[in-house]
């Protein structure tokens, strides 16, 4: 599928695709003979993974590891693993965060609604 069709379903603008691509985060596109690329169900299972992890806060340079051991192959796979773990509590902690925000925002609403009344 062409570059557009991968920016659909993986989440991803057409420009940050072409820039994960310059950045060594996106590994085998096939070029088509007109130049153009053409982008595997594994490529868009791989974009949208990284969608993810950036739209999570993961930063570019920790992704760009994770492209690199990606591409050294399956005897990194303990190493991404751990990238993924620390990432998941990473996201844990914020999701703590967010809800302990959420809670004394509605305390906060509750006495505007009482002062209110």
């Amino acid at each position: 599928m062409r570059i557009s069709e991968a920016a659909a379903r993986s989440g991803l603008k057409v420009d940050t695709i072409r820039y994960y691509e310059a950045e060594g985060l996106v590994p085998n596109i096939v070029r088509g003979s007109d130049g153009q690329r053409r982008f595997s169900p594994e490529n868009i299972d791989w974009l949208t993974l990284l969608y993810w992890l950036r739209e999570t806060g993961m930063p570019m340079k920790v992704m760009q590891r994770f492209a690199a051991l990606y591409a050294q192959g399956d005897a990194t796979i303990p190493e991404r693993k751990d990238i993924l773990l620390d990432h998941s509590r990473l996201l844990a902690k914020r999701r703590d965060d967010l809800d302990r925000c959420d809670e004394i925002l509605a305390r906060k609403l509750e006495i505007y609604e009482e002062h209110l009344r």
